[in-house]
């Protein structure tokens, strides 16, 4: 399974109190370190991958209608191998996530922006390309919502999608371009779909 719905827990032995349930991996969103962020991000090998994709939106309240700032959005993704490429020396989730990631922290217009590149899927061909994302609202736990995910990936089967729950909204777009750039348009609604959401 690609998605990171599949992670295990990040304290084990609470799962029923976390908003979102178990996920493994997803306090790889406090690794920004000393990064000071803003609402757009741009991604390792940007400059020199192709095809290059924006990914932007607006995160939106649990009301769907409120823009909702300071909240922390964390992607990452495989390379142009379909490769989580690390660099050696990585700590942390890098070791397993890669150093192609990202962070953003939405302003009062709820808006944000990632600029990269159309990752590959995994080499073995048996998962849908797909670009993780890990949301950290205040005053609540960090948690998973569906990939962004391709809609015309021919990887993207009936059963795959049926296996989605649209934590967040749904994640697969349509791409649309733009001189040349894939342009990747998602709101994201917190706590649509999202176990122990109050």
């Amino acid at each position: 399974m690609f998605s990171i719905s599949s992670c295990k827990s990040q304290t084990e032995g609470n799962s029923n109190q976390l908003v979102g349930g178990n996920c493994e991996g997803c306090e790889a969103i406090f690794e920004y370190g000393n990064k000071k962020l803003s609402s757009i991000d741009t991604l390792p090998k940007f400059n020199k991958t192709k095809p290059k994709l924006k990914i932007t939106g607006t995160v939106y309240e649990k009301d769907g209608k409120t823009p909702a700032k300071n909240v922390i959005l964390y992607v990452y993704h495989t390379n142009e191998k379909g490769i989580y490429e690390t660099k050696g020396g990585q700590k942390g989730w890098a070791k397993r996530h890669g150093y192609i990631r990202g962070w953003v922290k939405t302003g009062n217009n709820g808006k944000y922006e990632f600029n990269t590149f159309k990752p590959a899927p995994y080499p073995n061909g048996r998962a849908a390309n797909h670009i993780h994302i890990v949301v950290k609202e205040p005053n609540k736990n960090e948690y998973y919502i569906d990939d962004f995910m391709f809609k015309n990936d021919s990887l993207l089967t009936k059963q795959e999608k049926s296996r989605l729950t649209q934590r967040g909204g749904s994640g697969i777009i349509a791409l649309k371009i733009d001189n040349g750039l894939l342009i990747m348009e998602r709101d994201i609604t917190l706590g649509l779909n999202i176990p122990n959401y109050e």
